[in-house]
């Protein structure tokens, strides 16, 4: 990469004496996705001084970082991880927490470097290099309005995949973590549905990028809200009806469809496209039952599930769509109002495949599987509830969109079918004693097809 002012010296020697401390410290990540797998190595793409580190106080260190990792399916590029360090001489104790260790040579040797975003002052300084459009080193900056100055920044724990500051309770910053060329749908979509005028998403007000791939987002925080996720289970708990709010999700979930295809390019759904959908399914779920022996029983009526679907295409088109849509990824405000937030898509998947457009009734599955999720979490099971708000939902998308996602059961069947094998799988790996709530699912939908 080209020598600035702002990258690092000696960025030859930099990566080898940062690798034992990436050793150890990466891979215990939450955002972290080659968990299992032995890591060989790194290979720095860019390094940028977002803080000088020679100064008296706490430098910050900008780093793109590719992971070997020779396990990873055959012909996939090693994985890419943006990663900013703070670097110290001496660490606070305040900040003891965020250590990753002290640096034994090379240009940071004898410094403590540790997770920039613990360190108010750094976290600081990245919302004030997004308030400051323009070029550091091989990161460029923008912003779409005037933000204010100074406001106090939080860490969000919650996080899974990427890592959010909050700052001040105006905006939020998401700092996607494994990285892909390409613009990132959180950016993308979010920008074209503040162009279309709709008010479902809040829509980014600054963002930073490297090439052609997007580091971080800020857009507003909706500090009033409550996520969708926590409202169901709280009903739940106090045996609550939620079929009024389910209505009004299906409804929110509407407009943002419609939105998304008045703004961006839209396809007919053509019956190679289901016969395509239906087969990549039925592959998944020969790799997921390869893992999950428990799901062996099942395939024969899972499969029946896929074949249904299979070169039926109706009257139906391919959109934009949000691609990982469950009660979490909602938000809904003191004046009863949703938002739908987080339009990444599922980030395992390549970015190619989360930007293609896809059946709208994909969303649907997706919170119909979150419903299902939820009533299932409590005890004794609410099969009834869940049942509701499934079909709450799917009156208040219609009363919108103007078609109902029942009126093709066939491809919201495979839809759901094949995302409660992939939460099958999900489940087996990181949460054995959640296994049940995705395999009674899959018990329901083997025995579905007539």
């Amino acid at each position: 990469m080209p020598e600035t002012a702002s990258t690092t010296r000696a960025t030859d020697a930099l990566l080898p004496s940062l690798t034992p401390l990436l050793h150890e410290w990466l891979p215990r990540q939450r955002w972290f996705a080659g968990k299992g797998r032995r890591v060989t190595g790194f290979a720095l793409d860019t390094a940028t001084e977002l803080l000088p580190l020679d100064g008296a106080g706490p430098g910050l260190l900008h780093l793109l970082v590719r992971v070997e990792q020779p396990s990873r399916p055959s012909g996939t590029p090693a994985d890419c991880y943006q990663i900013l360090l703070g670097v110290r001489s001496q660490l606070p104790p305040r900040l003891a927490p965020a250590l990753i260790g002290r640096v034994r040579q090379g240009p940071l040797a004898g410094r403590a470097v540790y997770e920039a975003l613990r360190d108010p002052r750094l976290a600081g300084l990245l919302y004030e290099r997004l308030r400051t459009p323009g070029r550091i080193g091989t990161l460029r900056f923008h912003a779409t309005t005037a933000l204010p100055a100074a406001l106090a920044p939080r860490v969000l724990d919650a996080e899974q995949s990427n890592s959010s500051l909050v700052y001040g309770d105006s905006y939020i910053l998401k700092i996607f973590r494994r990285i892909s060329p390409g613009a990132n749908p959180d950016l993308e979509l979010p920008l074209a549905l503040g162009r279309a005028g709709c008010a479902r998403v809040p829509a980014p007000v600054a963002w930073f990028e490297s090439g052609a791939a997007t580091l971080g987002v800020l857009q507003p925080y909706l500090a009033d809200s409550r996520d969708g996720w926590r409202l169901a289970l709280d009903a739940l708990a106090s045996g609550q009806d939620f079929t009024r709010q389910a209505l009004a999700l299906g409804r929110a979930t509407a407009e943002v469809h419609l939105a998304l295809a008045e703004a961006l390019p839209t396809e007919r759904l053509r019956p190679s496209d289901t016969e395509h959908l239906a087969s990549a399914m039925d592959r998944r779920l020969h790799t997921a039952a390869q893992a999950v022996p428990a799901l062996l029983p099942y395939v024969p009526g899972l499969r029946a599930v896929f074949a249904a679907a299979s070169g039926a295409a109706g009257a139906g088109i391919v959109q934009r769509i949000h691609g990982d849509l469950h009660l979490g990824q909602t938000l809904r405000g003191s004046d009863g109002a949703w938002a739908v937030i987080d339009f990444e898509g599922e980030p395992a998947k390549p970015l190619d495949e989360r930007r293609r457009p896809q059946p709208t009734v994909r969303d649907v599955a997706g919170m119909l599987r979150s419903f299902d999720y939820a009533a299932r979490t409590h005890r004794p099971w609410n099969a009834d509830w869940a049942a509701r708000c499934r079909a709450a939902y799917c009156t208040g998308y219609a009363q919108v969109s103007g078609t109902d996602p029942r009126a093709d059961p066939a491809l919201l069947r495979a839809y759901e079918t094949d995302k409660a094998v992939y939460e099958v799988v999900y489940e087996a790996r990181h949460r054995p004693d959640w296994l049940p709530v995705p395999m009674s699912a899959i018990e329901r939908l083997a025995a579905s097809v007539p």
